[in-house]
């Protein structure tokens, strides 16, 4: 992703237009001291506000226009340099503004005692004019750089949101032209893959603490399989409109053909995987959904006759949410079944189709997926 940046604007020496006219709060407990610094600083084009105790100092902060940089003394009555300062990084609204302390203390282990509370730079007194004036405006530029980096990040993070958007987006049109193009050819499944989607989506979220589970169901993994799960029946198009359109029970050469669609649909995944530079973790769980939601927990599926936790979990998954809303719904070749009924059969295959504790999660929420159904109900 380019997106342009003109880093000139943040070159020190195109802004000191920028740093005249700043507002410099100085803080001194000794008058003569802020007469001396603030006929400095308003000679050299700034705008200064004087403070002659902590307390004050602190109050100015807060205000509007707040200082750009405050020139601190260390040693003052009551509340001294330190405290103030400690103050000033505790406050949101006060924590970003640079201070300088003005201090004729001249002990390193003091200067290193003010640059562990937060202080950007020291001055010591008795001050040279050249120094203080050298020194604020190196602040007021690393200030202004400081600000305009972090406007830059500000807008990268938001460019990055938007277009991460607009590819999820992109991905979810994608998936649902894709399982939509399915649908067709089996017209009767309706919203089917906006209802399996659901239950999916469900399951994964009550499984998610789950100790078989809590390690596999991460929010991330939750929304890829939702995300996927309206491909689980794509190879469906890869089967002839006699055997999937067909109203009646089908021989068993026409079953061994219809078994197919789970391998085509993993196949044409597994495709799309080999056309792209990078793997895409995405492809890779949809591929584990096609390709493995019709195999059973006692190992009498298809197409691999996979066995208990060999089944990927999120095949586990989608094999149930596939067969409650199968079995609820009309099909050219049956009627749908009550839903009480429907309940009794997912019992009834409770560690044969199903993984136990998916299915005992699926029936102590039934009335969530009986929801889900209705909202996205063909009728």
């Amino acid at each position: 992703m380019n997106i342009p940046i003109d880093f000139t604007r943040c070159d020190p020496s195109s802004s000191d237009d920028a740093v005249k006219g700043s507002l410099i709060l100085i803080v001194d407990d000794v008058p003569a001291n802020l007469a001396v610094l603030g006929d400095l600083l308003h000679g050299a084009g700034y705008q200064v506000k004087a403070a002659t105790s902590g307390r004050a100092a602190l109050r100015y902060a807060t205000q509007d226009p707040q200082p750009a940089l405050i020139l601190l003394d260390v040693m003052m009555p009551e509340m001294d340099g330190y405290q103030v300062l400690a103050t000033l990084r505790k406050d949101p609204a006060t924590i970003t503004i640079p201070v300088i302390f003005l201090t004729a203390l001249d002990n390193a282990r003091d200067e290193e005692r003010g640059f562990q509370h937060g202080a950007a730079d020291y001055i010591a007194k008795p001050i040279k004019p050249d120094v203080v004036l050298a020194r604020v405006r190196n602040q007021l530029l690393a200030r202004i750089a400081t600000n305009w980096l972090r406007d830059q990040n500000a807008a990268l993070e938001a460019e990055v949101a938007r277009r991460m958007e607009e590819n999820e987006l992109i991905q979810a049109a994608s998936i649902r032209a894709l399982a939509h193009l399915a649908e067709t050819r089996d017209p009767e499944t309706g919203n089917h893959i906006l209802r399996t989607q659901g239950y999916v989506r469900l399951l994964a979220i009550k499984l998610q603490h789950h100790e078989c589970f809590a390690e596999t169901l991460t929010d991330g993994y939750i929304k890829m399989l939702a995300d996927s799960a309206p491909l689980h029946d794509i190879g469906k198009v890869g089967i002839p409109d006699s055997i999937l359109q067909k109203p009646g029970k089908l021989t068993p050469e026409e079953w061994e053909i219809m078994k197919t669609h789970s391998r085509l649909g993993s196949d044409a995944i597994e495709q799309a995987e080999r056309d792209i530079a990078h793997p895409v973790e995405f492809l890779a769980l949809a591929k584990e959904v096609a390709h493995w939601h019709h195999e059973r927990w006692d190992g009498r599926g298809y197409p691999d006759g996979l066995i208990a936790e060999s089944i990927p979990i999120s095949a586990r998954l989608m094999t149930i949410a596939d067969v409650f809303d199968a079995l609820i719904s009309k099909r050219v070749y049956k009627d749908p079944m009550p839903i009480d009924k429907v309940r009794e059969i997912i019992v009834g295959e409770r560690g044969k189709q199903f993984d136990p504790d998916v299915t005992d999660i699926f029936l102590a929420c039934f009335s969530e997926f009986a929801a889900i159904a209705e909202q996205h109900s063909d009728g």
